[in-house]
């Protein structure tokens, strides 16, 4: 090769390498706050990159409770630029506060209207429901002798005390769904009686919804209650448990979407937006849970039952949010010693 083609084929490369450039530098980086469960996060991603490689997701991923109270500290200087995989309940909290951006995603006519905020431009908008669950390893149990659980009740009996454990409110969304739903299906007094005899029972509160589940898959205690999504993996994975859904109903949420408001990344928000809306980001969700926003798109989870839907307690959102910092407190003022040390 001679200096000249050298040269040129140099020239090239750099010609190549600068067209290039532009390209990158126009990749909007999206700050997104999420609780997903993280092995969910990379075909969510994936997807929506198919639809917009320009929008490069930053995620910022956490429990329920820490989310909600890290969105809480930084609204007047928002980080966040899109809330996904967040609480119903949380976005209602969210709203009150005025943080976040109406938006009509581009696919709102196909979504099932009780789950969105309302109105033609909703603040928040549903992806899919997650509940409650019990996982119950069926070897310690035998081992230890533990009765069969069929009613939320039957975990007050004495022989499950410090065998069960269970997520803390103030950490975790399924642990407030929890909290809730007692206090809606047992009344105030009666929700709170029941709560304080279950603590009698309880070994620990931990900081995540899952790790109840883990932990009593891994045998370390008979009993967690945490939400079918775990529950079901685990148990299809081969752990030793019963996933169990007590007779009384089941605590749920919906897992939500939704665009802070004044961030800068506007356009790429409502991308994001768009896309979460989308039948086909609603096929992903249905990999993982039975029910989801657009009707009629369903997976058969294995350990979850056909009738899932009718077990779940009826719900009031607004009640949930508006409440949410008085339950909070009171649960942390009765229950809060034995919870785990936060990370």
């Amino acid at each position: 090769m001679t200096l000249h083609q050298i040269k040129l084929t140099l020239l090239g490369s750099l010609l190549a390498a600068v067209a290039v450039l532009p390209a990158h530098a126009q990749k909007t980086v999206l700050n997104v706050y999420t609780a997903l469960e993280t092995d969910q996060l990379k075909a969510y991603q994936e997807s929506f990159n198919k639809s917009y490689p320009d929008v490069e997701i930053k995620w910022t991923r956490d429990s329920t409770g820490i989310v909600t109270a890290k969105l809480l500290a930084e609204k007047n200087k928002p980080v966040a630029d899109a809330i996904m995989g967040v609480a119903a309940s949380s976005m209602v909290v969210f709203d009150r506060n005025n943080m976040l951006e109406p938006y009509a995603p581009a696919n709102l006519k196909a979504i099932n209207p009780r789950f969105t905020s309302g109105s033609a431009k909703p603040t928040w908008v549903g992806m899919n429901v997650w509940g409650a669950a019990i996982c119950y390893n069926v070897i310690e149990a035998t081992k230890q002798g533990l009765p069969r659980i069929e009613s939320w009740k039957d975990l007050l009996k004495p022989e499950f005390k410090g065998k069960i454990v269970m997520p803390n409110p103030n950490s975790s969304g399924t642990g407030f769904l929890d909290v809730t739903a007692w206090l809606q299906m047992f009344g105030t007094k009666g929700g709170w009686d029941y709560m304080d005899k279950l603590h009698e029972n309880i070994a620990v509160y931990t900081h995540s919804g899952s790790k109840p589940c883990v932990m009593a898959a891994a045998g370390e205690f008979p009993v967690g209650i945490a939400f079918e999504y775990r529950a079901n993996v685990l148990r299809t994975r081969g752990a030793p448990i019963d996933v169990l859904f007590p007779q009384e109903g089941l605590g749920w949420d919906l897992e939500s979407m939704a665009i802070v408001k004044g961030t800068p990344n506007m356009d790429a928000a409502r991308k994001l937006a768009d896309w979460a809306s989308t039948r086909e980001a609603n096929e992903l969700y249905a990999k993982n849970f039975a029910i989801v926003a657009i009707p009629g798109i369903t997976t058969r989870l294995k350990y979850v039952p056909n009738d899932y839907e009718k077990r779940l307690v009826k719900n009031d959102f607004k009640w949930m949010g508006e409440n949410r910092d008085a339950i909070l407190a009171e649960w942390q003022q009765r229950y809060s010693a034995k919870s785990e040390p936060r990370r």
